[in-house]
């Protein structure tokens, strides 16, 4: 008799991630000798620094041991002296905790704030992972529908006043946006910190994005508002910043020392961030690394202008100009882009090259608002944009005709 092992409910409630799902289609369509051409995860082709590699290379460590709990003192001096250098003078080591990767950051402060049952506020179209941290948890995320057509602007602020409930206890943003690339504008975050205030509740920013923003604009932090400073915790990643997505090294940031200690007890019972991560991460802040940003940041904005430009010329195809990060959300003439996005892996290829997106229905708390939208990343080269860009094209005429749209 084959007895099979209970598993949890929060197990089987788990969502699978959007971007990843597809994984096997992918698998067999380069096995079958078609080159798949990946749009659709975050992972940039862009080189880590040299100064981080080097430094992994150059290590004479005779034990690779734990961290502290909060992280190293000296990533942690490093940290404040980057939060300095963006203006936030009133930061010191100890208003950051060390995390792997931005998600053990959101995981704790999610943690630290939320009991089961409680409700986090999310505009939506979303990064899809939040639905897995919240869920973790028993948290119950509320969403509010942002549009396509105002290239995802912060919803207005009586929708989210509407929602609150005494159960509402975060509203969570990412700011630049995935997947939108959105880039709300400092009105908006005020908006948001009035809010926090007025219902005293804590508006948790995503901004591992920061440094990727285009067209002159600026990221503005949360941190700006210091008479909302009890009710912020920034997430911050090194991932994106110095292309280092492996080394899993990010940090919660906040003002408020009861948040602070609540998430540090999180990352005692976990033990310790990555040593190798913190190690390579004070090298990259130490070093001056800003010809390297503005390098990237320059490449970012070429890559966005072709395809957005090509993919707009599509027939049937919006794409509104992301302002930073480096994703777009487009509405294709599908009738279901996740069967569209399996349909080109599984069925479609073009002188034996296919092209790989991730649908946005699992970005959004209802996947029908998805339904007809992608995600795609712009994290390739310039041509590799261009033919996938052509491959969309000719995609998307054979689809309807084969399924008579």
């Amino acid at each position: 008799k084959n007895i099979m092992p209970k598993i949890s409910k929060r197990a089987e409630n788990m969502p699978a991630s959007p971007v990843r799902k597809l994984v096997p289609y992918a698998i067999q369509a380069k096995q079958k000798g078609i080159k798949v051409y990946h749009l659709n995860i975050g992972q940039p082709d862009i080189e880590t620094p040299d100064v981080v590699l080097n430094t992994i290379k150059n290590q004479s460590l005779r034990v690779l041991e734990y961290a502290l709990s909060e992280g190293n003192i000296e990533y942690r001096t490093a940290l404040k002296n980057y939060y300095h250098s963006l203006g936030f003078n009133d930061l010191n080591e100890n208003n950051f905790i060390v995390t792997n990767g931005g998600s053990e950051a959101l995981s704790f402060a999610l943690a630290s704030i939320c009991d089961d049952g409680d409700e986090v506020i999310i505009p939506e179209p979303y990064y899809a992972n939040y639905n897995g941290f919240t869920g973790s948890f028993n948290i119950n995320v509320v969403a509010i529908p942002s549009d396509i057509e105002s290239g995802f602007a912060l919803p207005k602020i009586e929708d989210f006043e509407k929602k609150i409930t005494d159960k509402t206890k975060a509203i969570l943003i990412c700011n630049p946006g995935n997947p939108t690339g959105y880039l709300y504008t400092k009105e908006e975050l005020q908006k948001l910190s009035e809010i926090a205030l007025k219902y005293d509740i804590t508006i948790i920013s995503d901004e591992v994005y920061r440094e990727y923003v285009y067209d002159g604009e600026n990221q503005i932090s949360m941190l700006s508002f210091p008479e909302a400073s009890d009710n912020v915790v920034v997430i911050d990643s090194e991932s994106k910043r110095y292309s280092m997505c492996g080394a899993r090294i990010g940090c919660m940031v906040s003002r408020s020392q009861k948040i602070l200690n609540a998430c540090l007890l999180f990352a005692q019972a976990r033990l310790s961030p990555v040593l190798l991560g913190q190690i390579a991460a004070t090298a990259a802040h130490n070093s001056n690394l800003d010809h390297y940003i503005s390098s990237v940041r320059e490449k970012y904005t070429k890559r966005r202008n072709i395809l957005v430009k090509l993919l707009n010329e599509i027939d049937g195809v919006f794409c509104p100009t992301p302002k930073g990060a480096f994703y777009c959300a487009v509405e294709l003439p599908v009738d279901d882009s996740e069967k569209f996005a399996q349909w080109l892996l599984e069925s479609y290829s073009n002188n034996n090259e296919t092209v790989m997106v991730a649908p946005m229905g699992g970005f959004y708390s209802n996947p029908e608002l998805g339904k007809k939208q992608v995600r795609i990343a712009y994290v390739l080269k310039e041509e590799d944009l261009q033919r996938s860009a052509e491959i969309l094209k000719d995609a998307l005429e054979k689809y309807k005709q084969q399924f008579g749209l």
